[in-house]
């Protein structure tokens, strides 16, 4: 009997076998690459939190992380303490890095768990904490180290989509080491942060007590954007800070 395959229903058929396979497949190639894609994540959050802690590779003008293969090490060697700050109470946690910021964010307030990296670095103590938030297309997010004033030691920033050459530039040094020696606090000790501001008066970022770094031409939302994040989380950990001073 003959076989026909130019009929509708054989096209059918075909494709919907077809749609199983590559489901399988790619199902299967997903459950296989899950673990690395993880360790890869890990890796990737060490070496952030390095970054902004001032243990990296950097090259004139540019922003190298360490190696992957030394991250882990040297994470241990530098990170002292993980803690996790919930509803004014704090434990240790030595996996605090791996929460998920974007997931606490949206939680309940008094279940919100802040994480908080304790390192030492040129025999100065630094604290670490991740931040998250929204620029122009899609999610940002950084680390911002400091000291127990509250003074920024130093930042890493990244980002999902945005725009290349404008809002993408806030992962470039030239915007980043902007931060380094800038103020949380005001002179009277209040929160305050750091807006990133356009038509900045200190374009070269000489004056640490004006709570300003100058904005990145072109990328006005995605610098409001790190603006926000810094004033919404950071703020958060005012009261741990205030306790170290009066202990």
């Amino acid at each position: 009997m003959e076989n026909r395959t130019d009929k509708n229903s054989y096209t059918i058929i075909f494709a919907i076998v077809m749609v199983f396979v590559v489901g399988a497949v790619l199902a299967f190639t997903a459950s296989s690459l899950k673990p690395r894609i993880a360790e890869n994540q890990r890796i990737e959050k060490q070496q952030n939190i390095l970054y902004a802690m001032g243990v990296n590779d950097n090259t004139e003008g540019s922003a190298v992380f360490v190696a992957t293969d030394e991250a882990p090490e040297l994470f241990e060697k530098y990170i002292t303490k993980q803690i996790v700050i919930q509803d004014g109470e704090t434990s240790e946690d030595s996996e605090a890095y791996l929460i998920d910021i974007k997931k606490e964010k949206a939680a309940d307030p008094s279940k919100r768990r802040l994480p908080l990296f304790i390192g030492e670095k040129d025999g100065n103590k630094l604290y670490v904490i991740p931040i998250y938030g929204k620029g122009l297309w899609d999610a940002i997010w950084g680390y911002v180290s400091m000291d127990e004033n509250m003074v920024v030691q130093g930042a890493y920033f990244d980002h999902k989509g945005e725009t290349p050459g404008l809002g993408a530039n806030i992962k470039e040094r030239f915007f980043m080491d902007d931060f380094i020696g800038e103020h949380l606090l005001d002179a009277s000790g209040n929160f305050k942060g750091i807006t990133v501001a356009k038509g900045n008066a200190d374009p070269k970022n000489e004056d640490k007590t004006d709570n300003e770094v100058d904005a990145i031409a072109g990328a006005t939302i995605t610098g409001n954007g790190v603006t926000a994040m810094i004033k919404s989380d950071l703020k958060l950990y005012k009261p741990y800070f205030d306790n170290l001073k009066n202990n």
